[in-house]
């Protein structure tokens, strides 16, 4: 690969791809607020539909996403399957993502913002 401006190499055509679709899923609301729950610590099925106040069905489809795309495992755990996010990158892009946006939108930040606005 060549290298770009700064030193970097760009990287191959198929991890540019798969990044993208990682993110793809991450992009929608109720994905990103499962895996930033699943961050936090672990959880089945009904403990994140009523974390993430999603509908049970819908909570299972996206963790079936997100099991596919590598983002999260499971283990079964007696009847029931407790999911996790075992790749420490993963958790760690998700909560600096969020954290930089919370504090962007914190109230001291806020005439700040309406000031660029002008």
């Amino acid at each position: 690969m060549a290298a770009a401006g700064r030193g970097f190499e760009d990287p191959p055509a198929d991890v540019l791809a798969e990044a993208a679709a990682a993110f793809g899923l991450l992009a929608s609301p109720a994905r990103l607020h499962i895996v930033w729950a699943l961050a936090q610590g672990e959880s089945d099925v009904t403990g994140l539909a009523e974390r993430v106040g999603g509908a049970l069905p819908a909570v299972s489809q996206h963790l079936t996403k997100l099991k596919l795309a590598g983002l999260v495992r499971s283990r079964r755990e007696g009847r029931r399957q407790v999911y996790f996010v075992d790749d420490p990158d993963v958790v760690d892009v998700v909560r600096l993502t969020v954290d930089r946006l919370t504090d962007r939108a914190a109230p001291a930040d806020a005439p700040a913002r309406r000031l660029r606005g002008l």
